[in-house]
Order: structure tokens, then sequence, then C-alpha cells
């Protein structure tokens, strides 16, 4: 099985789904992608975790990212656990479960770490852009529920230094200020970089946010 790593083109698969059958590459089509997985249906943390990514639709929208999640249960168990996630948590899940009782795209993805669990995955992450490359990989145990705004600030980070010449410092947040790449020389980041820049040493250079007014 070979291993997924950052830059890589993310696994095409077909897989049946509760909202039917897709081929996944056509899925995401021009979007960004978020695909996560669950340990089994039922189960007190994914519920949790399922309901508010329900409830975030619109910040994923907003950043064109779909939703995607997998769990090792079948459709009708899906179904059926929807329902309790709606109820619970207030919300609707309106995004895909992929039903793999087969582990196919599990083992694709490499989402069963054996020493953990022989038989359910454990709480994985792919970000996917809309070229299908993986972006960011993260790998939580069964007992530790995601933190979706993390998520999400790393997704726009992604989104940011995808189309502009910077990094994303620690505690990074939208609007926070960035790092220019060392790539950019200090004649192009003046032209690159209108609002300006504070060189707090050579290699570590500091500008407002780029997409921002």
């Amino acid at each position: 099985m070979k291993t997924i790593r950052l830059g890589d083109e993310a696994p095409n698969f077909t897989a049946q789904t509760t909202e039917g059958e897709i081929n996944f590459h056509e899925w995401l089509g021009d979007s960004w992608g978020i695909f996560f997985s669950h340990p089994a249906d039922y189960t007190p943390v994914c519920t949790t975790e399922l309901g508010t990514v329900a409830k975030y639709k619109k910040e994923f929208e907003k950043r064109n990212v779909k939703a995607i999640a997998l769990s090792v249960d079948g459709l009708k168990s899906h179904h059926e656990w929807i329902k309790d996630i709606n109820d619970t948590q207030n919300t609707t899940v309106d995004f895909p479960i992929i039903a793999d009782e087969d582990h196919k795209v599990a083992n694709l993805y490499d989402m069963i770490h054996p020493n953990a669990d022989s038989k359910h995955t454990v709480r994985s992450v792919f970000v996917i852009a809309p070229d299908k490359t993986v972006k960011l990989m993260i790998t939580y145990p069964a007992s530790t529920g995601r933190d979706f705004d993390e998520i999400l600030r790393v997704i726009d980070s992604l989104q940011l230094t995808a189309y502009h010449k910077v990094a994303t410092p620690a505690n990074w947040k939208d609007g926070g200020d960035c790092v220019i790449v060392p790539a950019v020389n200090n004649e192009d980041a003046k032209t690159l970089f209108p609002k300006g820049f504070t060189e707090v040493r050579p290699y570590l250079r500091m500008t407002p946010q780029p997409n921002k007014n």
C-alpha cells in the first residue's frame, strides 16, 4: 500500500454514499475538499463531529470547500445514524457519508492503523485542492474529536499561500500579518506587497495579509 504524502494526487475511487454513488474526483470538480473518516456509526464523538461539519456548511461554502465523510459501516446504518445526528445536534447533515464496509477506501487512504484498532478507522483528515493534490493530512486518535475551527484556519492558510507569495506564522488567523517567502527579494517585495513590509531579520519579513483590504 502506497503511503500518501503532501503534494501527491489524492487517490480516486468510486463508492456508495448517503447521497448516491460518486466518483471522488468528479464529485470534487473545481472545489477544494475535506475528506474525513470516522471509526464507526453511532459513536458519540463522531456524532458531534458530523453535526459540527453540518453547522459549518456556510463557512465551507464561503471557501469553495466540499465535505465528505467515511465510516466502515453500511448505507442503511448511515441513514439511520444521520437521523440521530440531526436530532441530537440540532442540524441537518447534507453532505455525503461513504459506506466502506469492505475497507476499500479506508485502505486506499491508510485510514486503518492496526496498532490503534485493526477494524476501525482513526480520525484522518485530508484537505484536497482543486487540482486533486493533497495539501493537508492530520491524524487524530479515535478518542479525540477534531477541532474544525483549526481545520478552517488551515484551509484559509492553504488558500492564501496558494495564490500569494507568503507563508503564515505561528497561531496565524485570517486577517493577521503574513511572512514573505524567502524566494522573494526586497525589490520584488515592494511591488508584490504595496501595503509595505517590516524586515525583522533579512529572512523574516512581515506584511499585512495581501488579500485583505
